[in-house]
């Protein structure tokens, strides 16, 4: 048993100025290749509570393809329904200001859609043996309602993770079906078609509250940065967490880690607010690390009353 997670591998390519970061200029710095994507992060996030998760994805068949795999199966990630296919990973290339944000990228996305033919042939034996869902929601829709079946079919709880909202909200109808979506606060804008970035974190809360209720989503989780998060479900729960202060080193990678913080809260019976709580321990990890991962937990760190070997 474990968690299963689905989505697309990536090449990041980031770039660091090494003075003051100049947007219109040329600026000397580091640039880092690194395995990144949405749905990879997040699986090695998972891993790193020690919680044994599955990885349902594609690499590339080179030697960073190899890499990624390696990688993943140090972690102890389950690797076995990965496929291996030519240019089977996407490529992110951002460059970062000096305060560790995201100035600007560019993102080629890879083709998903065959994992639809490896769940038509194995989906039955993948979903039986797993204890819950993460899913890209911005993937393919054909590939997006073959998980949605497979997690029905199965009674498997699903999260939805967002890549790129513009895709995302096209699938609106689809996350009715999701038992918890997460996102920030920019993507939470874009998939309800207005601007929240002056909004308070109580007026975040009320807002989602209302929104979730109108799209009929079963519960939903926005990051407000160093505002924390806020979350509201279909029942009229609502509420805001506050993050957990740390010295900021590197922002990337933690809205994985805070995701995968969540799915595993609410996957080992934790309320939303517990889950979030979880989720921003990790988020604060990343944050801090001078190598920008997250590093090992042991589930009862967390709060979580399951084997390490789960």
């Amino acid at each position: 048993m474990g968690i299963l997670v689905i989505g697309a591998a990536f090449v990041d390519i980031k770039g660091f100025p090494q003075d003051n970061y100049i947007p219109n200029g040329r600026n000397v710095g580091r640039v880092e290749y690194i395995h990144g994507g949405v749905a990879r992060n997040v699986v090695e996030d998972i891993a790193n509570v020690e919680l044994r998760p599955t990885y349902l994805g594609i690499v590339d068949d080179t030697p960073m393809g190899d890499a990624v795999l390696k990688k993943l199966r140090n972690h102890k990630v389950n690797c076995d329904y990965v496929l291996t296919i030519p240019d089977g990973m996407g490529t992110w290339l951002a460059v970062f200001d000096n305060n560790g944000d995201v100035a600007g990228s560019i993102s080629k996305r890879p083709n998903m859609l065959p994992l639809v033919d490896l769940m038509n042939e194995k989906g039955d034996e993948i979903f039986s043996d797993v204890d819950s869902v993460v899913l890209e929601c911005d993937l393919d829709k054909a590939l997006v309602k073959k998980v949605l079946e497979l997690a029905k079919k199965h009674g498997k709880k699903i999260f939805a993770l967002v890549s790129n909202m513009s895709l995302a909200a096209e699938r609106r109808d689809l996350l009715k079906q999701f038992d918890c979506f997460i996102c920030n606060k920019q993507e939470a804008g874009m998939f309800f078609f207005d601007d929240y970035m002056t909004k308070s974190r109580e007026e975040m809360r009320d807002i989602l509250a209302e929104k979730v209720l109108q799209a009929q989503i079963p519960s939903m989780v926005v990051t407000l940065g160093g505002d924390g998060a806020v979350y509201a479900d279909m029942q009229g729960v609502k509420g805001h967490c506050p993050a957990i202060e740390v010295q900021v080193k590197d922002t990337t990678g933690a809205g994985d880690a805070f995701c995968a913080g969540v799915s595993i809260g609410l996957t080992y019976g934790k309320s939303l607010p517990e889950a979030i709580d979880i989720g921003s321990q990790l988020a604060a990890s990343v944050i801090t690390s001078s190598e920008n991962v997250c590093p090992r937990f042991l589930p009862r760190e967390l709060g979580l009353d399951i084997d390490a070997q789960h």
